[in-house]
């Protein structure tokens, strides 16, 4: 976009290739030419940008004063916006080698969280009898209850063979029924 004719002043938007999830950095160069462009390096800024952090403005600056300088007494505007172009291509790439290095640790942090789960108290022969006392404990108390429960629900409660063998007159039991 041309601005003015005298000095000439002109904006060009850089785009840099669409990264992951179509994500994209921009920024808008404008330019002046002094009277004695191309003899002479000719006024640029960074108008705008779009997901860059000041870093990355600060080196976008210094790689255009190194290409200006480079290339004093030819036509430059192109050299400088391709070489900005690669940069910004470079800083999509830095972006997307940052997101996978952190999805890298946090994969590699939730994979030590979960050895650290897994990772109990090891087992020696002092921790072993330790624990089947305790267990054995438990168990015994356990046992004490149900045999507590099971007498107050049926004091002495007998089996059918047990009641058969107490009294004879069960045998007969069952045909005197019958009879009647």
């Amino acid at each position: 976009t041309v601005l003015s004719e005298k000095p000439t002043t002109f904006t060009i938007t850089v785009t840099s290739e669409a990264g992951e999830n179509d994500e994209t950095v921009q920024t808008t160069l404008k330019f002046t030419y002094r009277e004695k462009y191309p003899d002479e390096t000719p006024l640029y800024e960074i108008v705008s940008q779009e997901n860059l952090d000041d870093n990355d403005v600060m080196a976008i600056i210094k790689l255009l004063e190194q290409q200006a300088e480079e290339n004093l007494g030819m036509v430059m505007i192109f050299t400088l916006v391709s070489a900005v172009q690669e940069k910004l291509n470079e800083i999509v790439d830095q972006i997307k080698t940052r997101r996978e290095e952190e999805k890298k640790q946090k994969e590699r942090e939730a994979e030590e969280e979960e050895k650290q789960r897994f990772h109990g108290t090891p087992v020696t022969i002092e921790n072993f009898l330790n624990w089947k006392a305790k267990f054995d404990a438990e168990l015994l108390e356990i046992k004490r209850k149900k045999m507590k429960e099971e007498e107050q629900a049926g004091k002495n409660k007998l089996s059918g063979k047990q009641l058969f063998e107490m009294d004879h007159n069960l045998d007969t039991s069952d045909i005197q029924f019958l009879e009647e």
